[in-house]
């Protein structure tokens, strides 16, 4: 028998050896779990610990080989934090992070089928972060400033930063990237992405505080409630700059 023929049918990386965009970017991601493990690292650095804890259902065996493939194919990379920490964590590079409007529509295509919730789903707080940045971010785009939202629901806090990026965040602000003329564009050379779209947890200064029901934040990311609507019924409290999610005045930092 052979080696190949020996391995777990899981470790073995297979390829649709088509010369199509799609059928490459399959090649990368299309296994299962690739794109959950990158979910959760869009909220930043996570330990093997921690991922595997927020991936309820996947084998050690089979993380570990997602987490391998990533490091292989340029979407995450592996490091150790300084000290006094001192724990190795895994993040997006650039290329990862690029898989975020991925995800976004694919959080839009499949929120419908929130509406019914099994008994055996489990849930996490921050699993509502990609398709609520879908809903609020053409609001906060146009008030034109960045700032922390912090969502409260009944599982728990999250936060989402909203907003334009401050290009300072994206690169070395004393080096800009060269002009370069339309056509010529690269990809980004693989290294550690910058600020994570979302994050688990209360936001260290939130310029909002959203806080509302489990299951008014499905009606919101099915599109069966507006925030403006959950917020004239009641049914979501806004607290600190409004105007940042599209539902008032621009105001300061939640105190």
């Amino acid at each position: 028998m052979s080696r190949l023929r020996r391995m777990p049918r899981e470790t073995r990386r297979r390829s649709y050896d088509q010369y199509c965009a799609a059928a490459r970017a399959l090649d990368t991601v299309g296994d299962r779990w690739t794109l959950l493990v990158v979910r959760e690292l869009l909220a930043g650095p996570r330990r093997y610990s921690d991922l595997h804890a927020d991936l309820p259902g996947v084998s050690t065996d089979v993380l570990a080989s997602r987490l391998k493939e990533m490091e292989q194919s340029g979407l995450a990379l592996r490091r150790r934090l300084a000290r006094p920490s001192s724990v190795q964590v895994y993040e997006l590079t650039h290329r990862g992070r690029a898989l975020l409007p991925v995800l976004d529509a694919l959080a839009a295509w499949g929120a419908p089928d929130l509406a019914g919730r099994r008994p055996t789903d489990a849930l996490r707080a921050h699993w509502f972060a990609v398709p609520l940045l879908g809903v609020l971010t053409p609001a906060a785009s146009s008030a034109g400033h960045r700032g922390a939202v912090e969502v409260r629901i009944d599982e728990g806090v999250f936060h989402l930063l909203l907003g334009p990026e401050d290009p300072e965040e994206d690169g070395n602000p004393e080096h800009p990237a060269p002009t370069v003329a339309p056509g010529h564009e690269r990809a980004p050379a693989p290294g550690p992405a910058s600020a994570p779209a979302y994050g688990d947890g209360p936001a260290p200064s939130p310029a909002t505080v959203l806080t509302l029901t489990t299951d008014t934040c499905t009606a919101l990311v099915t599109g069966a409630l507006t925030l403006a609507e959950g917020v004239r019924s009641g049914r979501i409290a806004v607290e600190g700059d409004g105007g940042l999610v599209g539902v008032g005045e621009h105001r300061g930092a939640c105190p």
